[in-house]
């Protein structure tokens, strides 16, 4: 992951010398000493990541030279807030700046970034010379961990294929019995165990788009560790009222979802109301606690009419506690056979019917599959790492050679280890960003994408625009196992993803080792030593588990110190934070399901002059935005402000950078006077066409255009 950052750090500081080099003055020459500096250093990286496991020393050098960079970046991001700030305090600024630039000591600005970088080049001159204690190596060919260019299969449909599924048909036609609403009467509650990568997801979907045909009602659920009955509630209603086409109860539940502090009894009185005289299935998938059928099936009448609640858990008491009457239905481990079928499907994704693995590789695969323990989430990424390399024995036995096998019970995290350092540095950065979201979460791609677009994380492709190598790269996350894709759009593009949880483990702990991404939960310690955090990730339930009361967070004042000035992304999940301007030089704001927070959180957005991306989607905030807000704002790429903001200033249109617009503002301030739009891209829920449709011609790039026309 350094290898990530130092990229990232030396693309800046060549935009620097390319645009910024006048401004800099005398300055500039440190600067083009510490990018010489960290050139001669990145081609040792590769052979620094190669053995940095089991290495403390190694390990420990990289990690030093990863903190120089982020405090190269810090640096100059400073300098130019710092210039950017006393240039709208002093109109006369930038005249005494050009008068004495040459000249640091005169200008505090320049000498606090001249000084800095006189530091920092002096550490990085031991670093590279320690490196040769350290038995490092400068490597100049492209090696293990570069990108192969994947063929893409992408799927015309929106719902995984069955035919790719192995070992679990047997399982599904036993369980599709159980459901049978002929078999009892009685509401059943059935439940699939067995531990984490068996394919109970796998499973539960399976069934769920067989059996759902025999049932008047029909609904899956995603559970995990931290639910909130609330919103479980809220779902199987908003559900109902869908299904039977209820305009009014789906209106008052869209109502009634703005207000925190709803009824939970009121809630269940509603459901039991309109499934009691329905049959019903409801699927619920991945349930931690055994509280939540007690809270849950009081809303679930018992009418006999054959209803059935499908649960899949990792616990067997989970299932022994819903339903005393119908024994646990436990998933078993592959078989030798059913392994290597798996392994050598993912391995070989684009075999046409009939051909077989070559000779010469079956005994390899046999020995993989047999490694794997008949895990299936083992099998099916370690198959996804073969898929990515050539079909050769020496290759494939270089795989086998080099996983570091165990028999402790730590198999299957030892291959996901493997995926991931297989993969390319850039992919690696985008991989370990997934901790970014809650577990279990729904994950937007072209959210994503354009977070990784603004984080820079990827290289620039000849012919392709960012949005284009990010799809490539979640594509190949996706082949290489390490997402799932819940949804596709029509034209076969990855629409919506989730991650494992046992993957979603792996990306938080080395997201943690590599200090890529913080995540804050109720279970943070603040005590822990504190660290220049680069990303944090408040992840909060908005309910309590044992009560039916929103949580009252009453150490945000703790996390906003913990998280500190330096910060560059900040995602937030159900928690309200005001003061975004404590964090200046934030690249990326997201904020995921609050419904109502202070003002000030988007009017002090404008302090933030290296803001890439804000997405701030459904909060009922309905404010203004003035032009003073875009006064700053001049690396802005995505603004989403969907159901947020509902006036916006059309100097936003003067910022050359965008290139995601989505909004549905009721107007515009004025007429639109200046288009400087060359990159913009998406331009979606602007209120009238009438002031576009002579600018539209101008938009070179733009692919996705919608708008509302007022009268």
């Amino acid at each position: 992951m350094t290898e990530a950052v130092l990229n990232f750090v030396l693309g800046k500081l060549a935009n620097i010398i390319d645009k910024e080099i006048e401004l800099l003055g005398g300055v500039a020459k440190n600067v083009k000493l510490v990018q010489r500096e960290l050139s001669r250093i990145q081609c040792c990286l590769r052979d620094a990541d190669s053995k940095r496991k089991g290495d403390a020393r190694v390990q420990n050098w990289l990690n030093e030279l990863r903190d120089v960079a982020y405090r190269i970046e810090d640096a100059t991001d400073t300098f130019f807030l710092e210039f950017e700030d006393n240039r709208h305090k002093d109109l006369n600024f930038l005249e005494k700046f050009k008068q004495w630039r040459h000249k640091p000591m005169r200008v505090p600005v320049l000498h606090k970034l001249g000084t800095e970088l006189e530091k920092i080049q002096k550490e990085l001159e031991e670093i590279s010379k320690s490196r040769v204690d350290y038995g490092i190596e400068p490597l100049q060919d492209k090696g293990k961990g570069e990108a192969i260019v994947l063929p893409f299969r992408r799927a015309t449909y929106q719902e995984f294929n069955e035919t790719e599924v192995i070992g679990l048909h047997a399982d599904k036609k036993n369980i599709l019995k159980l459901l049978h609403p002929e078999k009892t009467l009685r509401r059943a509650v059935i439940t699939i165990v067995g531990t984490g990568g068996l394919g109970k997801t796998t499973l539960a979907h399976m069934i769920y788009k067989s059996a759902r045909a025999k049932f008047e009602y029909h609904i899956m659920l995603s559970i995990s560790q931290r639910f909130s009955l609330i919103d479980l509630l809220r779902k199987i209603l908003l559900s109902i009222a869908e299904q039977f086409n209820l305009p009014e109860l789906l209106r008052k539940m869209l109502h009634q979802s703005k207000v925190e502090n709803q009824d939970v009894g009121h809630l269940i009185s509603e459901i039991k109301r309109e499934l009691s005289n329905r049959r019903y299935l409801i699927i619920l998938d991945d349930v931690w606690e055994i509280d939540l059928w007690y809270q849950l099936k009081d809303a679930l009448p018992d009418v006999m009419n054959g209803s059935r609640v499908l649960m899949t858990s990792r616990f067997i008491n989970v299932a022994k506690s819903a339903d005393c009457k119908m024994p646990p239905y436990e998933l078993n481990l592959l078989d030798d056979k059913k392994s290597l079928d798996l392994l050598l499907k993912k391995a070989f994704p684009f075999q046409e019917p009939g051909e077989k693995c070559p000779s010469d590789l079956l005994e390899l695969a046999e020995e993989l599959s047999k490694k794997c323990r008949g895990l299936p989430l083992a099998l099916i990424v370690i198959g996804g790492i073969l898929s990515t390399k050539e079909n050769s024995y020496l290759v494939w036995k270089r795989v086998l050679r080099t996983m570091n096998w165990h028999s402790d019970g730590k198999d299957c995290m030892q291959v996901l280890a493997m995926s991931y350092e297989d993969m390319p540095y850039y992919l690696k950065a985008c991989f370990l960003y997934l901790a970014s979201f809650p577990e279990d979460y729904e994950i937007s791609a072209k959210r994503l994408i354009r977070m990784w677009v603004a984080e820079g994380f990827l290289p620039q492709e000849e012919r392709k625009t960012m949005e284009e190598t990010a799809e490539d790269c979640l594509e190949q996350l996706f082949q290489r196992s390490m997402i799932q894709v819940s949804s596709r759009c029509m034209n076969g593009s990855i629409k919506c993803c989730q991650v494992h949880d046992l993957l979603r483990n792996l990306a938080m702990h080395e997201a943690g080792l590599e200090n890529f991404v913080t995540v804050f939960s109720q279970e943070l310690d603040f005590n822990q030593p504190k660290k220049r955090i680069r990303r944090a990730s408040l992840q909060f339930s908005f309910q309590s588990q044992q009560s039916n009361s929103p949580l009252k967070f009453i150490l945000l004042p703790q996390v906003e110190e913990y998280v500190g000035p330096n910060i560059r992304s900040l995602l937030l999940f159900g928690i309200h934070l005001p003061k975004c301007s404590n964090f200046k030089l934030l690249r990326v704001v997201e904020v995921v399901g609050v419904t109502s927070y202070t003002r000030d959180l988007v009017k002090e957005l404008d302090k933030l002059m290296h803001l890439k991306y804000l997405g701030s989607r459904n909060c009922n905030m309905h404010i203004d935005i003035s032009s003073h807000f875009f006064s700053r704002m001049k690396t802005l790429e995505t603004l989403d402000v969907r159901g947020t903001i509902a006036k916006i200033s059309n100097a936003i249109w003067t910022i050359g950078t965008l290139r995601h617009v989505l909004c549905d503002c009721g107007s515009l301030d004025g007429p639109i006077s200046t288009i400087n739009l060359r990159n913009l891209q998406t331009l979606q829920w602007v209120s009238s066409m009438r002031e576009w449709d002579k600018k539209l011609p101008h938009l070179y790039n733009l692919c996705k255009l919608g708008c509302w026309e007022f009268f």
